[in-house]
């Protein structure tokens, strides 16, 4: 067997199998973040386009695990850029590229993406005195590919008893070594719905489903090894107290094969309502899954801090596990940083869109 670092939960299954070969057919799963809405490319399809400006820009990275997978913990890279043109009035057109990178334990683990995406926003109903409500459908297209640096493995048949050693130098008799994914092809679509109230907050309501046609990931020959699909739902909003103070709640439920996951938490945002306005977010958000069928349990409690100036939003989270694993991590979970700009209207535009 292979010398690894304890790998996440979908890829413990994924690399046993793999080197082992004692399995014909399994199924892997996808990086998270814990500020999901902070990363709406890689939540759904249909946000590609809502937001208030002309370009937007976002950046996600999440370490996980440092305290004892030092100095080889999981690590997600994600990027995004979407452009929103307008149609007519009030109905929009929005296009997207994105880009992910993953990678998990000594064996680096990586799974790689690249996608392309459009959206087409449309207003419902509104005007003088009421709600704008706007319904958003987006999809996504794109490449993947996994693989692992077989490099960093070593195998029993490697080792040497004289010297107690491995050797790497001898030969792993391993018949996959080196095998990685072919190129494959990926599809997601999602829908949304917002309601404006002026300057009284906002409500949204969506869900997505990813890898649509399950594409195949094998890492060894002649394996029929399938990324399952994902399905998920969210919704969430923005509540003023006053001018200055207000909630924003959330919810997200996801499910892919067996693994079922939901978050839900609140921010609390302060504004200064300024020209050049400052706003900060402070709030806590629960992670919920299922333990193999032993039904839910709470994984984490996440505290996340954003800083909102002009153009540009940061936010810094911390996970703090709950579960059982602290016994091993002692609560010390993940790290995620997020950062987005929004390019503004060449003119003064009506505000259209919510700021998650």
């Amino acid at each position: 067997m292979p010398v690894m670092n304890q790998p996440r939960y979908y890829l413990l299954g994924l690399l046993v199998l793999l080197l082992s070969g004692s399995i014909s057919e399994s199924k892997a799963q996808d990086p998270r973040f814990s500020q999901y809405f902070a990363s709406p490319w890689n939540l759904n399809p249909a946000m590609t386009g809502v937001f208030n400006g002309r370009w937007r820009v976002t950046a996600n990275y999440r370490d996980q695990w440092s305290s004892f997978l030092a100095p080889v913990p999981f690590r997600t890279y994600s990027a995004a850029a979407d452009v929103r043109l307008g149609v007519s009035r009030n109905d929009y057109l929005a296009l997207g590229l994105g880009l992910m990178h993953d990678e998990a334990g000594t064996a680096r683990y990586q799974q790689n993406k690249g996608q392309l995406g459009g959206a087409f926003i449309k207003q419902l109903s509104g005007g003088p005195r009421q709600a704008d409500h706007f319904l958003s459908a987006g999809a996504q297209v794109g490449f993947g590919q996994n693989s692992i640096d077989w490099s960093k493995l070593w195998f029993s048949r490697q080792f040497d008893p004289l010297t107690e050693t491995p050797d790497l130098n001898a030969g792993n008799g391993e018949p996959n070594a080196g095998a990685g994914t072919d190129l494959y092809l990926d599809f997601n679509a999602g829908l949304l719905w917002y309601v404006l109230f002026g300057d009284q907050g906002f409500w949204y309501a969506g869900g997505a489903l990813h890898h649509i046609n399950q594409p195949v990931i094998s890492l060894v020959e002649n394996n029929e090894e399938q990324l399952y699909s994902r399905w998920s739902a969210h919704t969430g909003g923005l509540f003023p107290f006053n001018e200055n103070f207000g909630l924003l709640p959330g919810v997200l439920v996801m499910r892919q094969g067996p693994a079922f996951e939901t978050d839900l938490g609140l921010n609390v945002r302060y504004s200064n309502n300024d020209r050049n306005e400052l706003a900060l977010r402070l709030g806590a958000w629960a992670r919920l899954g299922n333990k193999l069928d032993s039904g839910l349990q709470m994984d984490a409690v996440a505290v996340v801090a954003m800083l909102e100036l002009e153009r540009w939003m940061l936010g810094i989270s911390y996970d703090v596990t709950v579960s059982t694993l602290t016994r091993a991590n002692n609560s010390r979970g993940a790290f995620e940083l997020s950062l987005t700009y929004f390019h503004p209207e060449e003119r003064r535009a009506k505000v259209v869109c919510p700021r998650f």
